[in-house]
């Protein structure tokens, strides 16, 4: 899964800044966001060390901040800092459960926090990781084509559609998955690679550019 993940990711990012008017690149892509946030659920229930996860992420977060803003020209949080976010509301979520209506009150700040602020995928993020925290297996893939849905009407999201197929794998092609997960990452590549990759795009996008620029200097 780890594979799969960094892979489509990296696709989705060369699409985005060198083939923008090309959706095969996009398409492909949709399965990275939904597997990182599928990740952050397991990741939740199985770490014994929950504040050094945070920490980590946050860490991840604020190294790849710079890179993600020169490699996509985006003045909002990048992609791990919402998953961050994601990751402290399933904290909050538990440690507050047994107060009546206060769970439901700190996701839908959350919710609205995200969405307003400009966070990468904003309340998108939130609600399918909320999906896949509380859903039962039958209803997750349902529920994530209705948040897709919802999305295409309220922002035009229309290439988000293809992201299903990524619950689709993960609840009824779990197979597939782990053989995936026979392709061994080490820790430190599944944790640096978010970083790494934006720079390394963000350093190429920049030095093509002015390439192209010199190029049609010397054209002329």
């Amino acid at each position: 899964m780890q594979f799969l993940a960094m892979l489509t990711m990296l696709i989705d990012h060369i699409g985005l800044i060198w083939f923008p008017e090309d959706a095969g690149w996009r398409i492909v892509g949709r399965l990275a966001m939904p597997i990182y946030a599928y990740a952050i659920v397991l990741g939740y229930f199985r770490t014994s060390h929950i504040n050094r996860y945070l920490k980590r992420l946050a860490w991840i977060a604020l190294i790849s901040q710079l890179p993600y803003q020169f490699a996509f020209h985006l003045l909002e949080v990048n992609t791990v800092g919402s998953l961050f976010m994601c990751l402290l509301l399933l904290r909050l979520l538990d440690k507050y459960k047994g107060k009546p209506a206060v769970p439901y009150l700190i996701a839908a700040a959350f919710v609205i926090l995200l969405e307003v602020l400009p966070f990468s995928y904003g309340a998108y993020l939130v609600l399918l990781v909320l999906i896949y925290r509380y859903a039962e297996a039958q209803w997750m893939t349902l529920l994530h084509f209705s948040l897709n849905a919802a999305s295409v009407f309220v922002k035009g999201w229309v290439l988000q559609l293809f992201s299903v197929f990524a619950t689709v794998f993960i609840i009824y092609l779990p197979g597939f998955l782990r053989s995936l997960d026979k392709i061994r990452m080490p820790r430190f590549v599944w944790r640096s690679f978010y970083p790494l990759h934006l720079t390394i795009l963000a350093v190429l996008s920049y030095y093509m550019s002015n390439q192209s620029f010199q190029e049609l200097l010397d054209f002329m």
